[in-house]
């Protein structure tokens, strides 16, 4: 049986596409593209511990793609033609925060943020402007945004689609997760059912007609910002995913059909070892249950692709040249993890929105990886440590038990291990799943299990059990201030005139009119996209298209408690 799975592996490595490169050590010695035993898994093979490809980084590197966004859409523009010609292989929209709420940048809650914490987006127009002469046929393109994801998506679409492009060909991804909202980072706009309702629309569209584009990126990312474990991070996150698997099922979707949509977004912290175990044992996981408990019969409804964001709150203003030490280690374990995509935090982020200069040695630190390393030349380098090993197990262990507590949050007596059960549960239109992480955010669950791992990091910092240089040894340096990005008053006060123009020059009765059929489709079980999509094209402002959505679903509040 071992002969056979790495005799599988030798015949689909030979039968991949391998770059073009010289796969040796610095010192010119040969090098296997993997290594292990008879006993070993092999990378591409099932449950693609080791990773998905049986190539590795032979047959393609990780895409880097930093995620920008700051002031306006044409200044973001210049920072991606930059990101582009300088290397980078993928772009990644960061929204300010009215455009994360789905407010427009003249509403009165708007003032004083627009294009602080990323590009303000009001209309189809800023889209334009933000991807203008970059090709989006060509160039993938994430957007991290998940309350008002699916209008701001529908812009992105109408940007295209003036542009010239087959909206049927785009690729890329879109955040859209708005369980770990609730869970962790708190930008909703309406209550869970609304905005599943929502999320499944776009996956039925995007299977129909944008195959290639994934249009829910579960994001572990933001609960780990939070303050969670490893473990959590790694469980709350696939719960969050298998709930989306169990909505598309509800739906009536093939799994083997939807479930390539669906990508991940973790982060990479400093603790190198436990985050390449955090990532190996997430591939696992994900793969099992996709295929025993739901169904899925690929090989790609079994992947668990990813994209990593090293660890924002790792970064210290004090002495902050350090960061860039801590975004080297972070970004090195996501690529031995495996990932597909990475963005690498810049020096300066922990003070304001990344300076040019901060923001390239970010991208270079990527590619001193990729060029310099060796680290691409051989796949899972680290598989069969003891170390790692135990450490990936420990991991799903952990994790395992987090998935049994959310199961019975939602009231079944059901475990992880009872995979026939589970998938009977869920042929059966129970989600049991769903039905925990429901439960669980109502009761404030997820919340107070974030806040007792923050609470503990915390006191252990103070304690001084856990080090940070700078802030709590090593405390003394002769490093001075760094010049920092500011976003100037005069960028809000030019994009509420450009809107208040826009506004002026349009057919307001028309724009009323797809409003108006939007809402319309919205009260029926007809998918809303295209209702949408109209509103887009008539002009209609995230704001306005999100306002109409909660005068009808209402908004949501978070429970008091204490």
């Amino acid at each position: 049986m071992a002969d056979s799975v790495r005799t599988r592996w030798q015949e689909r490595y030979e039968q991949s596409r391998v770059r073009d490169a010289d796969f040796t050590t610095l010192s010119g010695m040969e090098v296997e593209p993997a290594y292990g035993t008879e006993e070993s898994e092999w990378p591409g093979e099932f449950p693609f511990t080791r990773g998905l490809y049986a190539t590795g980084y032979r047959g393609r590197t990780w895409t880097i793609r930093q995620f920008a966004g700051f002031g306006n859409a044409e200044q973001t523009n210049e920072r991606y033609h930059m990101i582009l010609q300088r290397g980078g292989g993928g772009l990644s929209v960061a929204f300010d925060m009215p455009t994360l709420m789905g407010r427009d940048s003249d509403d009165p809650q708007s003032l004083g943020e627009v294009g602080h914490c990323g590009v303000a987006v009001d209309s189809v127009a800023d889209m334009e402007t933000l991807f203008r002469g970059i090709d989006l046929g060509d160039v993938t393109t994430s957007m991290t945004i998940s309350g008002p994801a699916v209008p701001v998506f529908c812009m992105m679409l109408v940007a295209a689609e003036r542009a010239g492009v087959d909206t049927g060909s785009l690729n890329g991804t879109l955040q859209t997760d708005i369980f770990k909202e609730y869970i962790a980072q708190k930008e909703w706009l309406f209550g869970p059912e609304p905005h599943l309702r929502l999320v499944g629309d776009l996956m039925e569209y995007c299977a129909e007609k944008i195959p290639a584009y994934k249009p829910l990126s579960v994001s572990g990312y933001h609960i780990r910002e939070a303050g969670s474990t490893a473990a959590q991070e790694l469980a709350f996150t696939l719960a969050d995913g298998f709930g989306y698997v169990e909505l598309g099922l509800s739906r009536g979707l093939d799994v083997d059909r939807f479930a390539p949509g669906l990508s991940f977004f973790f982060d990479a912290h400093v603790d190198f070892f436990e985050e390449i175990a955090k990532f190996r044992a997430a591939r696992r996981i994900w793969a099992r249950w996709l295929r025993d408990v739901y169904g899925a019969q690929t090989d790609k409804a079994q992947w668990l692709r990813f994209h990593t964001q090293t660890a924002g709150v790792s970064l210290t203003a004090q002495q902050p040249y350090n960061n860039v030490v801590r975004t080297g280690i972070e970004a090195l374990a996501a690529v031995l993890g495996g990932t597909n995509s990475l963005h690498t935090n810049a020096l300066d982020e922990t003070l304001a929105l990344p300076s040019e200069q901060a923001a390239e040695i970010a991208l270079r630190t990527q590619q001193v990886i990729m060029e310099e390393t060796g680290v691409v030349n051989v796949a899972d380098p680290l598989g069969g440590s003891w170390y790692v090993e135990a450490l990936t197990d420990q991991i799903e262990a952990e994790a395992n038990a987090i998935f049994d507590r959310i199961l019975a949050l939602g009231g079944s007596t059901l475990t992880h291990a009872d995979t026939e059960g589970l998938a009977t549960a869920t042929r059966n239109g129970e989600n049991p799943v769903t039905r925990g992480l429901l439960q669980g955010i109502e009761d404030g669950w997820f919340m107070s299990e974030i806040a007792e791992a923050a609470f503990q990091y915390q006191v252990a910092l103070e304690k001084k059990d856990k080090k940070i240089v700078g802030v709590n040894c090593h405390e003394h340096s002769v490093t001075h201030d760094l010049e920092i990005l500011r976003v100037s008053h005069e960028v809000e006060v030019e994009q509420v005139r450009a809107l208040s123009e826009r506004k002026a020059g349009r057919d307001e009765a028309a724009v009323s009119a797809a409003i108006q059929r939007m809402v319309e489709v919205g009260r029926t079980e007809d998918n809303m996209i295209e209702a949408m999509l109209d509103a887009c094209r008539a002009e209609a402002t995230l704001g306005e298209i999100c306002d109409a959505l909660r005068a009808e679903w209402g908004e949501y509040r978070e429970p008091a408690r204490f």
